[in-house]
């Protein structure tokens, strides 16, 4: 791949200004020294990224050629655009930045298993978006890097926008990826999210071929060396949920499941900072120091300190920081198969019970259904809960077919014997609006009671709407949580709502004609 590299970027392997993998420190003065960012008193750098402060999923394309026309997913996730369109804009691009007075530029890798690893490269505009790849893949020795051959490259224009009507996009915005050429071209957006979800589209595209399973959860190991997913969409807890100070962490939000176990695709975490505390959640709120990238949070204009609980710029606040400034981590990030897996959806709607035991059946519905709420901030234009359905908990970052994720995680529980539970990070008491927010500690006791598999033989109540087995009693969590209906005082609007949100199961589960019936039965009466 060194000579399609060499030759694709030839242009800006030529500039004499292209800053190669420099230091956290050095890129961290740069930073400062160019005013992209602040220093907070935390010794992280605060970056804000303008009108974009989530990903913006309606400007991302995949190049339809011969190398990925048959294989991609095509549809509103994995939007086609033609070649001469990428083609014209990579150009446009690389024009762009041969005229800048400085790039930079990280090679590492994705993947913690070097069976599996990607050799990537990241060309930034902005030092801080470099400085953020730095942290969020994994960084190679010396050794690594003299003979780092990159097979993917990301080149990120911030400042350069795209003209629709010529360029072929939806918007100034665009996220492009090219298989055959095994560039990503990004432009128009300074949300750094876009870099480290477009190489986790790669790796979801390249994995499966593999025998590896692709998988946007979280994931920790215990003391007894036992196993635990977590998957869910932004803000339903991954990260907040896997950073347990009584396990260690592999890693908090994108993973491979292959022959060997579990490994972690990335070298750093990711983390939502809104309403982050000390208290609440320690591990995260200290990992946040020098090197650290603080993204559109708000910082006292005098001390410099972090404002977490301030979402005048966005609710989606985040920090980027690597691995091993969680204090339990393992390393590398690889472990053995897993045990527990836990379906994190954050239920807008109040009636989904807080945790509950599923057979078989019932993980493949929610895993292909992957319910939950779009959480304010998370994307562009979400400024309250919106209840959607991603298919395996992940669909903005799957090339491929949901079914095609569904079967190998299907395989991998009969194969592993691994328990599944759904947890519900979201509303008790009633609807967003009227309940409130589970208390964190209650899903800490209800998780942590899954874990360590006190919940396999207690006394359960089947929901009679969702059929869903409850756990009448858990350790540090009030009886009348567990169940949904009983937190509300209206029963007639629990009743109605859940009924609701039966339906929405029922008409999004349509589309997959190819499940099963046993699979197809596992999921909500709707009696409407």
């Amino acid at each position: 791949m060194k000579m399609v590299e060499r030759t694709l970027l030839k242009d800006l392997y030529t500039h004499k200004n292209i800053k190669e993998n420099l230091s956290v420190p050095r890129l961290v003065e740069i930073i400062l020294e160019r005013k992209e960012a602040v220093l907070s008193e935390t010794g992280a750098v605060r970056a804000t990224t303008g009108t974009y402060t989530g990903r913006s999923p309606k400007d991302k394309f995949i190049v339809k050629d011969e190398v990925c026309k048959d294989f991609v997913d095509w549809g509103s996730v994995n939007q086609p655009i033609e070649e001469k369109y990428f083609d014209s804009l990579y150009q446009k691009v690389v024009d762009y930045l041969k005229e800048k007075d400085e790039l930079y530029s990280f090679k590492g890798f994705a993947g913690a298993d070097k069976k599996y690893r990607l050799p990537i490269q990241v060309i930034n505009e902005y030092a801080w978006h470099n400085l953020f790849s730095r942290q969020l893949f994994i960084t190679p020795t010396d050794e690594e890097l003299e003979s780092h051959q990159s097979e993917f490259t990301i080149i990120s224009a911030p400042d350069f926008k795209a003209d629709p009507i010529v360029d072929g996009t939806n918007s100034e915005t665009f996220i492009i990826i090219s298989f055959k050429k095994r560039v990503i071209l990004i432009g128009g957006t300074e949300y750094a999210g876009e870099i480290k979800k477009s190489i986790f589209s790669i790796m979801n595209y390249l994995l499966p071929n593999q025998d590896v399973l692709s998988m946007h959860c979280s994931a920790n190991v215990g003391q007894e060396g036992d196993v635990a997913l977590f998957f869910g969409l932004s803000g339903t807890g991954k990260t907040t949920l896997s950073a347990d100070p009584y396990r260690r962490l592999i890693g908090d939000d994108e993973h491979g499941w292959g022959p060997n176990g579990v490994f972690n695709i990335e070298g750093g975490c990711y983390a939502k900072c809104i309403n982050l505390s000390e208290e609440k959640e320690p591990q995260i709120y200290n990992a946040i120091r020098f090197g650290s990238v603080l993204e559109n949070v708000i910082l006292d204009e005098e001390t410099r300190l972090p404002d977490y609980d301030d979402t005048s710029l966005t609710e989606n606040t985040r920090a980027a920081y690597p691995l091993e400034n969680i204090d339990n981590i393992i390393t590398p990030s690889v472990a053995g198969h897993p045990n527990a897996i836990i379906f994190l959806t954050a239920d807008a709607s109040g009636t989904l019970p807080p945790i509950s035991k599923l057979s078989k059946e019932q993980a493949m519905y929610h895993f292909l259904s992957g319910y939950t709420s779009k959480l304010a901030g998370t994307e562009r234009g979400v400024t309250e809960p919106q209840a959607t359905f991603s298919a395996c908990f992940g669909s903005p970052f799957l090339p491929l077919a949901p079914s095609k994720y569904a079967e190998m995680l299907g395989e991998k529980i009969d194969q592993y014997n691994a328990t599944v539970f759904l947890v519900n990070t979201g509303w008790t008491g009633g609807s967003y609006g009227v309940g409130k927010r589970m208390k964190l500690s209650y899903t800490r006791a209800m998780v942590h009671s899954a874990l360590e598999g006190e919940l396999n033989n207690v006394e359960t109540v089947k929901d009679e709407i969702f059929g869903l087995d409850i756990p009448m009693h858990i350790p540090g969590v009030p009886d009348e949580v567990l169940i949904p209906k009983q937190t509300w005082e209206d029963k007639v609007a629990y009743n109605r709502t859940a009924q609701d949100l039966a339906l929405k199961f029922h008409e999004n589960f349509k589309k997959f004609k190819q499940a099963s019936d046993e699979i197809k039965q596992a999921g909500p009466v709707y009696k409407g």
